[in-house]
């Protein structure tokens, strides 16, 4: 777990509206990021996280209400935003003849402090395909590149795009620990993602955006805790058990069963799963195993609120955390 303390804020978007004609993408969107913080965006298609993110880089003005990035409007100012923060789009062209070092030497060129590409070359775990072209990577190790291209420039806010999508379960891990590493430098991270484990992995707070405004922001764990107010308890019992004592057994909550393979899955929606546990197992007749327990996920909570139409009014700044803990799920 990583402690969040009282920390500066390098983001402050206050009152975001971002309208196209009469469109309205962005509807009057408030919150702050901290230094060394991982930060998420999720949400439906067309909820305004691009157009947030690109408010922030400074690649759009608001129509209304004002951003702020290390004190600076981005839009007014790119080439100071641009020194400081780097971007990782979900997919880029990169020079297939160039090697990874030379990539990352090309691209170091460009920066005034950039770090030594040969350490970034080990940051992104690319220290066997050094010598490898471009056009010769994998999927996976095309990405860590793309983030070395990114990093080589010493940036302090990295803007990541979909960082892991198409890639396989093992680059998605090593991924992963490489943006874990970035908090541990202090670096801090604005992720945007529709991968519900990668927000609950990574990020220190999530802002779930619907219909361009935040609709819900905390803690991966605290949008679960207020959001799910039951869970799942689920085992298998043998076939010809006795149903009057399993719905007995299973209060509170409600009781449905399948057939599979010969014996009955039982599954019980309640508030007090553990009421539900105690009951269970200290009944020997009923004979269960295979249990599983779940909980409320992000991933409920976000199909939950892309069915919503959202109509409330926008929600006031949501400042930093002063003190607490950050706790994964």
């Amino acid at each position: 777990m990583k402690e969040l303390m009282q920390t500066e804020a390098v983001i402050t978007v206050a009152g975001l509206v971002k309208r196209y004609g009469e469109f309205e993408a962005v509807r009057g969107v408030d919150f702050e990021v901290g230094r060394g913080e991982v930060f998420g965006f999720v949400g439906p298609n067309g909820a305004g996280k691009t157009t947030v993110i690109e408010c922030i880089v400074g690649l759009r003005k608001p129509t209304e209400g004002t951003v702020r990035v290390l004190g600076i409007d981005p839009s007014a100012n790119r080439p100071q935003t641009t020194a400081h923060v780097a971007v990782q789009t979900q997919s880029a062209s990169l020079f297939d003849t160039l090697s990874v070092i030379e990539t990352l030497r090309l691209f170091a060129s460009f920066h005034q402090n950039a770090l030594d590409p040969d350490d970034v070359v080990h940051q992104v775990g690319l220290d066997e395909e050094r010598d490898h072209r471009s056009k010769n990577l994998s999927g996976g190790q095309a990405r860590r590149l793309l983030l070395g291209v990114a990093l080589v420039g010493d940036p302090e806010i990295v803007v990541l795009d979909e960082p892991s999508a198409g890639l396989d379960p093992a680059a998605r891990q090593n991924l992963w620990g490489l943006i874990a590493s970035l908090r541990i430098r202090g670096v801090t991270v604005l992720l945007s993602t529709h991968d519900m484990e990668e927000a609950t992995s990574l990020c220190d707070r999530v802002a779930m955006l619907v219909a361009g405004r935040v609709a819900a922001l905390d803690s991966p764990a605290e949008l679960i805790r207020k959001r799910s107010a039951t869970s799942t308890v689920s085992f298998t019992v043998p076939f010809n058990i006795d149903i009057d004592t399993l719905a007995t057994l299973a209060e509170p909550g409600g009781l449905t069963t399948s057939v599979v393979g010969g014996a009955l899955r039982v599954t019980i929606v309640t508030s007090d799963p553990d009421k539900v546990l105690r009951r269970v197992t200290f009944e020997p007749s009923v004979k269960a195993s295979e249990f599983d327990i779940r909980n409320g996920s992000l991933q409920d909570m976000f199909i939950e609120l892309a069915r919503e139409e959202f109509s409330e009014p926008a929600q006031k700044p949501a400042s930093l955390p002063s003190r607490g803990k950050r706790s994964r799920s």
